[in-house]
């Protein structure tokens, strides 16, 4: 196996993780809410909501975040080697998966298994799967 030390950050990776970390601890223990991107979001879709101005602020960040990133000289661009069909297509089928698990990879990943949750262990470990498998497939079998 070959690292790529150029991209290998640990440090920030850890800082990154810890500040996710706390955020979720934080909306658990102020606001009673898990911090799953899925659910949030979701939930501003369901209209009418009496609690869409925390969904909106938690979203907000997801957003603004990047670009103060960006302007601190740190940009979070993303290479995506794919066309937009193939994205939406992507990204319709992590809509569908996010609705049979119940959650998506931050809410069963960092809020349920911090719980201790057997359910958020079994999803948690199919999504690593099927990423596993896609990257399998994609490098190996497809070619890439």
């Amino acid at each position: 196996m070959l690292i790529d030390f150029t991209h290998f950050t640990p440090g920030l990776s850890l800082t990154g993780g810890l500040i996710i970390g706390l955020a979720a601890a934080g909306l658990v223990l102020f606001n009673g809410r898990i911090a799953g991107i899925s659910g949030i979001f979701g939930g501003l879709l369901s209209l009418p909501r009496n609690d869409s101005g925390w969904r909106i602020a938690f979203v907000a960040g997801l957003v603004i975040a990047p670009v103060i990133a960006g302007l601190l000289g740190r940009p979070a661009i993303a290479d995506i080697e794919a066309n937009w069909g193939v994205v939406l297509v992507a990204g319709f089928l992590v809509g569908i998966g996010t609705r049979y698990a119940s959650g998506c990879t931050s809410g069963h990943g960092v809020c349920g298994l911090s719980r201790g949750s057997l359910r958020s262990l079994v999803a948690t470990l199919t999504f690593m799967a099927a990423g596993f498998m896609t990257v399998f497939v994609q490098r190996h079998l497809i070619g890439g």
